[in-house]
């Protein structure tokens, strides 16, 4: 079957934006379509072309007999900067308002469209970071978490408060809560990850970081790096943080239970070098 030209394209640009991240060698695209080198490597700048126009990200080429191209997901400020307002108009309605000072944001957590969104601003982020694992606890973060791992194209880890039989052997560490300074406990499989990974760590909520915290242990325990933090909303708080460098979208700058206000902006992300 020979494949014209309009074809390959939807169909390559499909296969990139499947697999971010991911070396593709030229040769595979010519043998799938039958058609010479020279015609798929025009094709491929007319999706660089595309993709860098309309912000979908980038299409590097690597040279040399191992080189091939790779997609590389990233949006553009103004994009993120939208990210941030429909979450923050999302977010600011009273009824989420929780004792506490916390926010009901399952709902958000689980609108796909949302997530997807939000996975490809962090990936925006940390795509020159290198990135071999996404880490979460269970069970708020977990979307976040995947949805930054489809775009990076690495796998995720979820600790847990408890151990699961189906999990094997495990690792425990005990941590205090930033909030209830409580003692804690998170479990890992100890086949979650190997030694010498750079890691990812992401969670919906943040007061002081003490959850985010247990997590940079418990890599220390599997001889791991941490190459970040993503946290999708902070809140502003006068204790002093126990993670120091992070990345978030929205700051949950005042919250008033007996006024039923909210109070938001934007969070850190392009303080921190987010982009």
């Amino acid at each position: 079957m020979k494949w014209k030209r309009s074809e390959r394209l939807v169909d390559m640009t499909q296969f990139l934006l499947e697999h971010p991240h991911k070396l593709i060698p030229l040769t595979y695209f010519s043998d799938l379509y039958q058609s010479a080198k020279s015609s798929i490597s025009e094709d491929l700048g007319i999706v660089k072309e595309t993709f860098e126009e309309k912000g979908t990200g980038l299409l590097m080429t690597v040279p040399g007999a191992a080189g091939g191209v790779k997609y590389i997901p990233r949006l553009q400020a103004k994009d993120i900067k939208a990210v941030m307002a429909d979450l923050m108009e999302e977010l600011s309605h009273s009824d989420r308002l929780l004792p506490g000072g916390y926010l009901y944001m399952t709902d958000v957590l689980g609108n796909p469209e949302m997530m997807n969104r939000v996975g490809k601003v962090f990936a925006t982020a940390f795509a020159d970071a290198k990135i071999d694992v996404i880490m979460t606890v269970a069970t708020k973060g977990i979307p976040i978490a995947h949805a930054i791992a489809r775009h990076l194209n690495v796998p995720v880890v979820i600790v847990r408060r408890d151990s699961k039989v189906t999990e094997g052997s495990t690792v425990s560490i005990n941590y205090v809560s930033g909030s209830s300074r409580r003692i804690q406990t998170m479990v890992l499989s100890k086949r979650s990850m190997k030694s010498g990974q750079r890691v990812l760590i992401t969670d919906d909520f943040m007061k002081v970081g003490g959850t985010m915290n247990g997590m940079k242990n418990l890599l220390e325990e599997f001889e791991c790096t941490l190459a970040g933090v993503a946290v999708l909303v902070e809140a502003e708080h006068s204790d002093e943080r126990l993670v120091e460098k992070y990345l978030s979208l929205v700051k949950l700058h005042e919250v008033s239970e007996k006024e039923r206000t909210i109070a938001l902006e934007e969070g850190n992300y392009f303080e921190n070098g987010g982009i």
